[in-house]
């Protein structure tokens, strides 16, 4: 019950986090979980992200880049299959190593990444490596803060999420052909469902009244915090 208390918590800021400015659940809830319950990633990460995702873009409908986003989502359909090849290969302290890595550079890099106009290849680029990371590791967001860090915060959230969604459902029905998702996952899934619920509820309300910068910087640092417990974690192991 501890265990499953903490990881509920952690989705619940985290759907509040992503609700809010558009990326960050997985930075916060996939090291989590790394930590206490390996076994939710990265198939249980990607159920729950799909009803987040969904919301989101629902409700900032209005603002889809959907040139860009079409172009993610073909580097998105080649990096799924290397991400699937990592989780295939490693082992779950190496794992624990990519994880932990990921979440620190993608971290520094969206806070050091400055101001530039993404290209086509850009997008693309940014489809490949988030497929990539999110089908091994649950972790996405980052390039797709990157590419589009500059952009009004509505177009942001709008075309993340939505390139999310296809993703994720991509990213899930190979990890469900190749055996790597069962019922287990996405049981444990459903029993977060609440907690999400009521993170989105609440991120209603607070993208509108707070500082998206401040929620941001928040993020990066536990990101960062959580990164590196990983990785000792991983070396120790």
């Amino acid at each position: 019950m501890i265990t499953f208390a903490v990881i509920a918590i952690a989705v619940l800021i985290a759907a509040l986090v992503q609700g809010a400015i558009g990326v960050g659940f997985a930075l916060i809830v996939a090291p989590v979980a790394a930590i206490i319950r390996p076994e939710l990633l990265p198939a249980s990460i990607l159920v729950l992200m799909i009803p987040l995702n969904a919301y989101v873009a629902w409700r900032e409908r209005g603002h889809f880049d959907l040139g860009s986003a079409g172009w993610i989502s073909v580097g998105r359909v080649a990096g799924t299959f290397v991400g699937l090849w990592i989780l295939v290969v490693v082992t779950r302290p190496a794992l624990d190593m990519i994880v932990g890595v990921t979440t620190v550079l993608a971290a520094v890099a969206t806070k050091l990444a400055p101001s530039f106009a993404p290209t086509r290849t850009a997008y693309i680029g940014a489809g490949l490596v988030t497929g990539v990371t999110e089908t091994s590791t649950g972790i996405g967001g980052p390039p797709l803060a990157l590419v589009y860090q500059h952009h009004p915060a509505p177009t942001l959230r709008a075309t993340i999420a939505l390139c999310f969604l296809l993703g994720e459902l991509f990213s899930l029905l190979v990890l469900l052909l190749k055996g790597r998702a069962g019922f287990t996952q996405l049981g444990d899934a459903a029993l977060l469902l609440p907690p999400l619920a009521l993170g989105l509820f609440c991120s209603g309300w607070v993208h509108k009244r707070l500082p998206a910068e401040r929620l941001r910087n928040a993020l990066l640092a536990f990101a960062v915090v959580s990164g590196v417990v990983l990785i000792v974690q991983s070396l120790v192991a």
